[in-house]
């Protein structure tokens, strides 16, 4: 079973910690007191929602074994050197599938359309005659919403009774295509052959080098945008935050150079330390400015006009 297992790349999982940003943002506006029942919903959900997500990779790795031959490490997947049972395959697609949905309906309603949502964008993504992957713009947006449904999942595991800010989703939204838009250079760039990378994914016929670094620019200035809406509306002192999380965006650019970059490969990024230290250090910078008040940022800063005598 083994070869079968690969296939729902349970390493993947680490990419479902994506869900934790709208957690902890529903606990900073909302201050729920934390109990027995929150911590269970949070367990579940995170599971539920690693059950959904290898389910797509399911049908992502079964529908792409044609096209993933020409990759120079894809072509190393489990369906493409193995012979799988197509009877096998589907029973553990729709198997984890049923089961992550069954435990998010447990959870909460709203969760659990969320989770179907999640489930329906894996369809949309891979499977004929939409399959969003092969049409260029559209590939780099239906994937990173992904990430602004697992915000959502965050949110839900803290709350049922209200939405989240508008602002946050389009900018985590956007943040995440900023990151399919270098992953998709950081592949392009290491295959080096524009014909083997339209045949190994048919938008890249339309991609080249500078195309998707001129997405990611305007990816990343999106998110900047729309994710600075939502900290200065809810916190006036979170505007010293932004110049340091634009650090991160630059930083992740310069790491897609990198030869087999971890761009190309998201569940690999907690090898990068740097990467990973500099995150714990806007934590701690976040959790600072929430504690701390500026009183002369109001005064720096105002929605008025002054007259000049």
């Amino acid at each position: 079973m083994k070869k079968y297992i690969q296939v729902a790349r349970l390493d993947h999982w680490i990419k479902q910690l994506f869900i934790f940003p709208g957690l902890v943002v529903a606990y900073v506006l909302l201050n729920p007191k934390i109990n027995i029942y929150i911590v269970c919903k949070i367990i579940f959900g995170f599971i539920s929602t690693c059950l959904i997500a290898s389910s797509n990779y399911i049908i992502n790795e079964w529908l792409d074994a044609e096209f993933d031959k020409f990759h120079p490490t894809k072509k190393y997947r489990s369906v493409v050197e193995n012979d799988l049972r197509p009877a096998i395959v589907y029973i553990l697609y729709f198997g984890l599938a049923i089961i992550g949905v069954g435990i998010a309906f447990c959870l909460s309603p709203i969760f659990c359309g969320c989770e179907i949502w999640l489930w329906v964008m894996g369809i949309l993504y891979n499977v004929k005659p939409i399959r969003t992957k092969d049409i260029p713009i559209i590939d780099i947006l239906s994937e990173s919403i992904n990430n602004a449904i697992r915000f959502l999942l965050g949110w839900f595991t803290i709350t049922d009774s209200y939405l989240p800010p508008i602002s946050i989703i389009i900018g985590y939204w956007f943040a995440g295509a900023f990151l399919m838009a270098m992953k998709r250079f950081a592949e392009y760039r290491m295959i080096a052959n524009p014909d083997v990378a339209g045949e190994y994914r048919k938008s890249f016929q339309f991609y080249s080098e500078q195309s998707l670094l001129l997405l990611s620019f305007f990816f990343a200035m999106c998110s900047v945008l729309f994710i600075g809406i939502f900290l200065i509306k809810y916190r006036l002192e979170l505007i010293l935050f932004m110049p340091f999380f634009m650090g991160l965006f630059c930083y992740y650019f310069h790491i897609s150079f990198n030869n087999d970059s971890a761009a190309q490969k998201p569940e690999k990024l907690f090898r990068e330390k740097r990467l990973m230290f500099y995150c714990f250090i806007l934590c701690i910078l976040f959790w600072i400015l929430m504690i701390l008040d500026f009183p002369i940022l109001n005064a720096i800063i105002s929605d008025t006009l002054i007259k000049i005598k």
